[in-house]
């Protein structure tokens, strides 16, 4: 029953557009095809200059397609792990002004089976590919892991906080409408069990850095209660965002969402990166946004409702993971401790895919 259960939530969890939105290409100039072979052209986009694509191969046999935006003079790099119904062809733009507004330089990145990503898309699969865009940033843009944010959205934030966990020196997080487990979204259970996928309510106590969560209370795939969970059990918290009336595929378009996220990124800059020697409670005493942002702060200041106590939102009773050596390490099997109740909708299976590089962002401009 657990294998079934397990197949079950894993193949609920993905929805790559189909076709895809974009196209690959060689690069037009045979010197930088011959300089470096991981370099490709996306088609089906404006062309932009400073953005870079690329493929990247994976512990686990898949070849993703990451496109990299350079922002001149940006001192941090965001690594965006994007939602379901979405790819690099329909983020694109909104990378490029995210990329310029909030003066960063931004990774994303489609999983295995996405866009023009080889391979099949699993949960192990993610883990892998987060770790070759990380791992690109590192060895071919000379980013350091102390100047590096990871940004998950909805789906993403799984390969998200898998990596985070396994950071010690990560700047910060950003959590987009996530998900506390797969199994969780789908049912309303009260304990992790083994064969869940994306046991983020289990990792996110292990983030050392501080934890940004942006959810709307109108989420209808998402309950908003996830992100409170997350942001709960976050040791080193941030203001969050609670986008009232935000549903899960639109909080980029109310206004609010990008003021917090600048505000985040400079109060992140300002701050000093973690060391080893110093105390992991130090985190929100460094952030320099004043007393609402710091871990005693319990309201967000764009919304009226208080946060709501929930079943979900407690501890789960089995043991936490520890950080993973290897993407490849199995989790151990959990005993079930109770029956799941009737299903819910499907994480991101009520998504629709966003609309191409003409969406406009008039808050951005």
């Amino acid at each position: 029953m657990g294998a079934v259960a397990s197949t079950v939530a894993a193949r609920f969890a993905f929805f790559p557009p189909s076709p895809p939105s974009y196209g690959v290409e060689p690069p037009p100039s045979p010197a930088a095809a011959a300089a470096d072979g991981a370099v490709v052209e996306l088609s089906g986009v404006p062309r932009r200059g400073g953005v870079e694509a690329r493929r990247l191969p994976t512990k686990r046999g898949s070849e993703v397609v990451a496109m990299y935006v350079r922002q001149p003079g940006a001192r941090l790099t965001l690594l965006y792990s994007h939602g379901n119904a979405a790819d690099l062809g329909q983020m694109y733009e909104l990378f490029v002004e995210l990329s310029s507004h909030l003066n960063v330089n931004l990774m994303g990145y489609d999983y295995s089976g996405y866009g023009q990503s080889s391979g099949k898309p699993s949960e192990q699969n993610t883990y892998a590919d987060i770790e070759a865009a990380y791992r690109c940033l590192i060895e071919t843009y000379g980013a350091s892991e102390e100047n590096i944010i990871l940004y998950g959205q909805s789906v993403g934030s799984g390969p998200t906080l898998d990596l985070a966990s396994r950071l010690p020196h990560l700047r910060a997080v950003v959590l987009h409408s996530p998900i506390s487990s797969g199994l969780r979204v789908m049912y309303p259970v009260k304990h992790t069990y083994w064969f869940d996928i994306y046991k983020n309510i289990d990792k996110v106590a292990l983030v050392k850095c501080p934890v940004l969560v942006i959810h709307g209370t109108a989420d209808d795939v998402v309950d908003c209660s996830h992100g409170r969970a997350l942001w709960e059990l976050s040791k080193v918290k941030y203001e969050p965002l609670w986008v009232k009336g935000g549903n899960h595929c639109n909080l980029e378009l109310y206004p609010e969402y990008i003021k917090h996220l600048k505000k985040f990124i400079t109060a992140i800059e300002k701050s000093p990166p973690l060391k080893d020697d110093s105390p992991e409670s130090s985190g929100p005493s460094d952030l320099e946004t004043g007393s609402e942002s710091m871990e005693s702060s319990r309201k967000s200041t764009d919304v009226r409702d208080k946060s709501r106590s929930s079943t979900d939102h407690r501890r789960s009773t089995d043991r936490r993971e520890k950080p993973r050596s290897s993407i490849d390490r199995k989790d151990k099997g959990r005993k079930s401790v109770d029956h799941p109740d009737k299903p819910r909708a499907s994480v991101d299976q009520s998504d629709k895919p966003r609309k191409s590089i003409d969406r406009a962002y008039p808050y951005l401009v």
